[in-house]
């Protein structure tokens, strides 16, 4: 039995095993939650957590047990010896005896320690405050009370269509993953599928009679180990993150190397599809390790050349191949590359080779994948080649900023251009074949070279030097600083004036060039942030998350209040609402940027106050809908045989007129038969409202067709019953399937033509009963086959004033409280053909005990 623990905060450190006793007076903080989580029954979750109560009670820590359910397993009975057991709250529903955790009798008693088990259960409609468990467990942990819990993996919510995929046993109670992620302790009880099916078979988990039904449903191998899987997997990534926030706690910056972690970068460029792939298969050779795709996007606002049509693609690329896909912005992409590795704990970085030429590196210098192979350390670098490796331009690019060392050479260059170039002229075999011009046009050539690498200033330093030269060494008189010729005096003046301009023309496309790459940087981020909204990802806190990754920062949260703290970045984010970012600080073109995604998690804030305000407002909507519906339908449904009733009694009552013994007792037919009419709708409108409250009381018990139908069509003579003889016995309340019954055939008869007889035939199949009620009537449209089970509803009505239309309504909300289904089909020929499906009484009761999924293990 393995013992996996995801904590960020172990509850056995903590004050509750530290106290004395139920007396002490403790400091007043929330409770700590620690939840045993199993894969399946039986796995020992109770037992364990029972033994934990044991010996916390064993080092004077004060526990009580608020709710354990042992379901007669002898050994876990045997684990309460000593334990104090707050006594059970009785309630009563739908004719049955249930019993429920006293939340506040525990609440009273104020234990340190309080063992509640299934942390899924649904509280008894009326045997509490809470609907659900884990609202009083809630409660509890408000109230500074450590609460310990078992739970397993099919009720978590994120995997309960996948749990029904695999078991075919569909799970109503579950608990959202994140309830479960606030837990200070997860630990996983876990043990081998053949282990828990030998623990099964020697009755230790079912009864006897239930163990051979299990073995070969529920508990079946295949199942066990699918569930150990999802179970291994979920757990270990909530290792993960406690591994996540430690290393970010504590500051560190190394890479441990506990899970292999493959991120690819992405330029934005054609061959960003290859290095995907590579990536996918180095994480798949890694034992299955997590993929992650990273393109940077400039800080200083200046484009990579990026394709957005190719990033998107290669988005979709990656997310297909299981990974996920992320956008950071950095001052610089090498180092924003290695610190985004570091931050997620990647043990590998795949890039592409550079895309320039010879030429061009040693025209601009390294690259990023040389500084990146020099900055990571211990992450592994693997350089990819690709049909687009060194295929660049020859020339810089426009868009590249005025760095440190460009700053630096643009004055030297400044200085030092022109003295060589004066140097080269000075020559015997340059003296003799060029004239000023062309030595002038030189030295102007070297000034928009300077230029070209250092802007304006170093483009005046030039301008300047090359003057003096010029006039010194090439302008007679030589060698003296004096100008006698006034057309060379107009030459150099000239000279001096279109360097210039060309210098600031050069540094004006750079400036303009740097503007316009911004934009498309900040388009760029702007644009990623709408992808994720618009793919479903624009919850609170993945906007939040979206955020600090972005930024690179070390933590992100919406706080009411903007901290006084130093180090700490805040923007609003709506009304009452602030985005704060801890880490490094962000430039002014980041800030602008980082107030355009503030604004989008204010607008997700709204969203969430207006939704929840919709969702309140929605039952009150509803029930004055049905309330409106229900008064105009009352005038024609419950009128009509209130006013027939009503006129024979007044006729036989009037001393006008004498009736004849027929007369009489046809005037007594039509008042009983009008009494009888409305005593049905009563009754449909009274067991409607039960269903809505949900306080229908069921009798469910093995019943047979033949006991019903006689009653059921009592009324409706034109049905023709095919034989029953061979269909097996259903689980059902036999009162509510007989009122079921005779609405689907009364509701046929009505809608045959005249001669045409309603056929009723059944089946068994699949472990269900199967009713047909066919007619041969108009049929039905495939838009309409929802609209007819709506109250108030009949079919070609188009006001809401021709009759109450209770009848289908009612018939599905009876079969679905008796775990059938109710569905309408077409009739080969036409017609409609109501298909009425429960579940074999023995069948159903075999699935009630192999789906115990939340009780003691």
């Amino acid at each position: 039995m393995s013992d996996v623990r995801a904590n960020t905060s172990d509850v056995r450190t903590g004050g509750s095993e530290s106290g004395t006793g139920a007396g002490d007076v403790r400091p007043v903080r929330p409770g700590r939650l620690k939840v045993y989580l199993g894969a399946a029954p039986g796995v020992g979750k109770t037992y364990r957590m029972l033994d934990e109560a044991r010996r916390r009670a064993a080092r004077g820590v004060d526990v009580v047990v608020g709710f354990v359910e042992c379901h007669g397993r002898p050994g876990t009975e045997r684990m309460l010896d000593g334990l104090e057991v707050v006594e059970r709250a009785q309630c009563a529903y739908r004719g049955g005896k249930f019993e429920e955790m006293d939340l506040a009798a525990v609440l009273a008693r104020r234990p340190q320690v309080a063992v509640v088990d299934e942390f899924a259960h649904s509280n008894v409609p009326g045997g509490g405050r809470n609907p659900k468990r884990r609202q009083d467990i809630e409660e509890l942990l408000a109230a500074g009370i450590d609460v310990v819990t078992a739970l397993n993996i099919q009720h978590l919510e994120s995997l309960n269509d996948v749990v029904e995929k695999i078991t075919r046993v569909p799970q109503h109670e579950t608990v959202p993953d994140e309830v479960v992620r606030r837990a200070q302790q997860i630990e996983l009880v876990d043990i081998p599928p053949e282990g828990l099916r030998r623990r099964m078979a020697h009755g230790n988990i079912y009864a006897p009679e239930k163990v051979d039904a299990a073995l070969a449903d529920y508990f079946r191998p295949g199942n066990l180990t699918a569930l150990r899987q999802l179970a291994l997997l979920w757990v270990a990534d909530r290792v993960d993150e406690a591994l996540q926030s430690y290393r970010s706690e504590h500051g560190i910056g190394g890479v441990w190397e506990t899970r292999e972690r493959v991120v690819v970068a992405l330029t934005g460029g054609p061959e960003g599809d290859t290095l995907i792939r590579r990536a996918a298969r180095v994480a798949d050779r890694s034992a299955g390790g997590d993929l992650l795709a990273v393109h940077v996007t400039r800080s200083d606002g200046l484009a990579s050349g990026a394709s957005h049509a190719s990033l998107a693609r290669q988005r979709r690329l990656i997310e297909d191949l299981g990974g996920s896909y992320h956008s950071v912005i950095g001052d610089d992409v090498a180092t924003a590359l290695v610190e985004f590795a570091r931050a997620e704990n990647a043990t590998q970085l795949v890039l592409g080779t550079s895309r320039r030429g010879r030429l061009e590196r040693f025209a601009t210098g390294r690259g990023t994948g040389e500084t990146v192979v020099e900055l990571s350390a211990d992450i592994d670098i693997h350089m990819v080649t690709h049909e687009r490796a060194g295929r660049g331009t020859l020339l810089p690019s426009r868009r590249r900023t005025l760095s440190t060392v460009r700053r630096i050479a643009g004055p030297v260059a400044g200085l030092l251009l022109p003295v060589a170039l004066t140097l080269l002229l000075d020559l015997d075999v340059a003296r003799d074949k060029l004239n000023l011009t062309s030595e002038a046009l030189l030295f102007l050539l070297t000034v928009v070279g300077v230029a070209c690498i250092g802007g304006v200033a170093s483009a005046v330093i030039a301008s300047v030097t090359a003057s003096l030269l010029l006039n010194y060494w090439f302008i007679p008189p030589v060698g003296q600083f004096t100008l006698d010729d006034p057309n060379a005096l107009l030459a150099l003046a000239v000279f001096a004036v279109v360097a210039a301009t060309v210098a600031a023309v050069v540094d004006r496309s750079l400036r303009l060039s740097r503007r316009s790459a911004r934009a498309t940087a900040e388009a760029e981020t702007m644009s990623s942030l709408a992808g994720t909204i618009v793919r479903g990802g624009a919850t609170i806190p993945a906007l939040v998350e979206r955020t600090r990754e972005t930024f690179g920062m070390d933590s992100a949260e919406l706080v009411d209040e903007p901290p006084g703290e130093d180090g700490a970045t805040a923007v609003p984010a709506g009304p009452g609402a602030f985005l704060v970012l801890r880490g490094r600080t962000l430039s002014s073109s980041e800030r602008r940027v980082l107030a355009a995604f503030a604004a989008h998690v204010g607008s997700a804030v709204e969203r969430s106050r207006l939704a929840r305000a919709a969702a309140e407002v929605e039952p009150v909507k509803a029930a004055d809908r049905m309330r409106t519906a229900l008064l105009r339908a009352v005038g024609h449904d419950l009128r009509t045989p209130l006013a027939a009733g009503w006129a024979a009694v007044a006729s036989l009552r009037s001393r006008d007129v004498e009736f004849s013994d027929e007369d009489r007792d046809e005037l007594l037919a039509t008042a009983d038969e009008s009494m009888a009419r409305l005593n049905r709708l009563i009754e449909n409108l009274l067991d409607l409202s039960r269903l809505q409250a949900g306080a229908l009381t069921l009798d469910l018990r093995a019943t047979a067709l033949e006991e019903v139908l006689p009653a059921a069509l009592a009324d409706t003579p034109e049905v023709e019953v095919a034989s029953l003889e061979e269909v097996p016995a259903v689980l059902a309340d036999p009162p509510l399937l007989e009122r079921v019954i005779a609405n689907l055939a009364g509701n046929a008869a009505r809608h045959s033509p005249a001669g045409r007889r309603v056929l009723l035939s059944a089946s068994a199949h699949a472990g269900r009963v199967e009713l047909r009620v066919v007619d041969r009537g108009p049929g039905l449209p495939a838009t309409d086959r929802d609209r007819i089970f709506e109250p108030f509803q009949r079919l070609g009505d188009t006001d809401n004033t021709t009759g109450l239309g209770l009848g289908l309504a009612l018939s599905r909300g009876l079969t679905e409280a008796m775990n059938g289904t109710l569905t309408p089909e077409d009739t080969p020929g036409g017609g409609l053909t109501m298909v009425l499906s429960l579940p074999f009484a023995e069948q159903a009761q075999r699935a009630s005990d192999t789906q115990r999924t939340g009780g003691c293990s």
